[in-house]
């Protein structure tokens, strides 16, 4: 103190100063471990310690979430390698800090005022179901928001919630069938076969020919489909066929079909819903046949298309619906774009026409292929059309394609079809592949030259019963298939493949049964009378159901 504050005393030297003040520092005895690094003897230590291996995962000091199971594989480990582990590193849950700890809330909400105004109670709609609703609609919309915002919640719902894929059974697997095989697409897929020329055998009915003004038909100057309800269009399966029965009755073949029958058969791959067709060997002879009350004969809509969901419960566009409705647009437009007062007329008559009956123009032509192993295929096939061009007839096969709702497949065709008609053709080869590959069999067994595809879209989206034609466009058969890639070969492997495994079955009557679920065929052994007395009981329900609701002649057409 003196030395320090005393003044006018003169002060010390600087470094004699600091050199006295300096603090003595003894450096510890190090104990070197020339074998390895850390304490020579860990007992002799009052630090705690535990060995280690160094494959050991070190990530976290304490962990109080894991259930265990890895830290007890460690232990386990440990315990072999080192043997018993010290416990000091362990976790003690010590009841004293339990009774110290204590929860104090200190926060405090905003004071309620006095006098708060209460508001009533919103309810969602989505949260009352349908049967819930009030019927005076008080949680809905009024009429002004439906019609200007309801779509677009509509859709939002439809995009959330979708409905389940359609995979219903086109048919009840009965007790007494016995399954003979399973098939998968994807050995299907890599047969191949080629099959020679066809030999024509006969041919039956009349043509009309292809109306070229409908070529100029464009989305600024559509055309009203018309409806042709006075015409007959028969469906005639392979049995039921008296052209057929009288071939196989002179030995002109084994195998027996139509060719709406085997072009099924040969795209089978591209299905996605489930069908039936019904194989019975007699002798030595194979016919295939289509079930009676099935929905054989109606067109699907969407079936490929994974991003597009028909909902079943929609009281307009569902499946049942949409099929009927492509069947009665395909039916009308193959007979509007024909020619009335001229036909070209084959040699034969239709054979299913009764005399003075007005039937819908189509032709018939039968045809054998050799199939190889002494097999030989005689089919049915039809032609819709003929298309006179630099003086010489073509054939041609008439279909269309339909538009029911633009916002579900996010393609108009009212306007693609005038700036981009190939993004109209390449959406539909996408969402209906399985049906355009049947149409191209089709043409392809049938020896069409052409198919003429026309695009009919309905007026308004909710009115599946007015269509107008939006334009038409021709597309060889040939190039089709090149497009879609559906190859000619695959088609004919897929087919005899099916023949050779039902000619080697003993007689008897199966059932082909596409899979709805699982991309497989099944063939089933049914007993002789599974499917007559099923049609039998129909036919007698639909005669005493004619009889009973006898309705004016006016009122039916309606």
């Amino acid at each position: 103190r003196d030395l320090v504050f005393s003044y006018p005393r003169q002060l010390p030297d600087p470094d004699s100063f600091f050199l006295a003040a300096a603090m003595v520092f003894d450096v510890p005895q190090i104990r070197d471990n020339p074998l390895g690094w850390g304490p020579l003897d860990p007992k002799d230590s009052e630090i705690p310690y535990a060995p280690y291996s160094k494959s050991d995962r070190v990530g976290k000091v304490a962990d109080w979430t894991s259930q265990g199971q890895y830290q007890q594989r460690t232990f386990n480990r440990q315990q072999q390698a080192y043997g018993p582990v010290a416990t000091a590193f362990g976790y003690v849950h010590d009841l004293d800090e339990d009774r110290s700890f204590q929860v104090v809330e200190v926060s405090k909400g905003p004071p309620r005022p006095k006098f708060q105004r209460r508001y009533p109670q919103r309810i969602s709609s989505a949260l009352i179901r349908k049967d819930q609703q009030p019927p005076d609609g008080r949680f809905g919309k009024g009429k002004m928001q439906q019609q200007r915002g309801g779509y677009s919640n509509q859709n939002r719902n439809r995009m959330q919630e979708k409905p389940a894929r359609f995979n219903e059974s086109s048919i009840e697997v009965g007790k007494d069938w016995s399954l003979v095989e399973q098939i998968p697409f994807l050995a299907l897929q890599k047969l191949s076969a080629e099959i020679g020329e066809p030999t024509e055998i006969s041919q039956h009915g009349a043509l009309g020919y292809y109306d070229k003004q409908y070529d100029r038909i464009t989305t600024k100057a559509p055309k009203n489909l018309q409806r042709f309800d006075s015409l007959t269009f028969h469906s005639v399966t392979t049995t039921d066929d008296p052209v057929i029965r009288q071939l196989a009755t002179e030995g002109h073949g084994n195998v027996f079909a139509t060719d709406q029958i085997l072009s099924l058969l040969m795209s089978c791959t591209r299905s996605v819903f489930s069908w039936d067709i019904i194989a019975e060997r007699v002798g030595t002879k194979l016919f295939f046949d289509k079930r009676d009350g099935s929905r054989f004969d109606l067109l699907t809509v969407n079936e490929t298309a994974g991003d597009i969901v028909i909902d079943p419960n929609d009281p307009v566009n569902n499946l049942s619906n949409l099929s009927q409705e492509a069947t009665f647009i395909n039916q009308n437009f193959s007979q509007q774009v024909l020619t009335r007062g001229t036909s070209f007329d084959f040699p034969n008559p239709n054979p299913f026409a009764a005399e003075g009956e007005p039937v819908a123009s189509v032709g018939y032509r039968y045809r054998k292929w050799d199939l190889g192993n002494d097999m030989v295929l005689v089919a049915r096939t039809a032609i819709d059309g003929v298309l006179q061009k630099e003086g010489a007839n073509t054939f041609v096969n008439i279909k269309a394609l339909n538009e029911f709702d633009s916002r579900l497949t996010g393609v108009d065709w009212r306007t693609k079809l005038a700036s981009q008609p190939g993004a109209v053709l390449v959406t539909e080869l996408k969402n209906n592949a399985n049906k355009i590959a049947r149409w191209t069999a089709e043409a392809l067994l049938g020896g069409a030259d052409q198919i003429k595809i026309g695009y009919v879209s309905r007026v308004h989206p909710k009115d599946q019963y007015h269509h107008v034609i939006l334009g038409t466009q021709y597309v060889k058969p040939r190039d089709l298939a090149a497009q879609i890639n559906l190859s000619p070969q695959n088609l004919w492997g897929v087919l005899k493949a099916l023949v050779d495994l039902l000619m080697k079955l003993p007689e008897g009557k199966y059932c082909v049964l596409k899979d709805p679920a699982k991309p497989l065929l099944r063939v089933y052994e049914v007993p002789q009378a599974a499917f007559e007395d099923a049609d039998a009981a129909e036919e007698a329900e639909g005669e005493a159901k004619e009889g009973d609701d006898a309705a004016p002649a006016d009122e039916t057409k309606a």
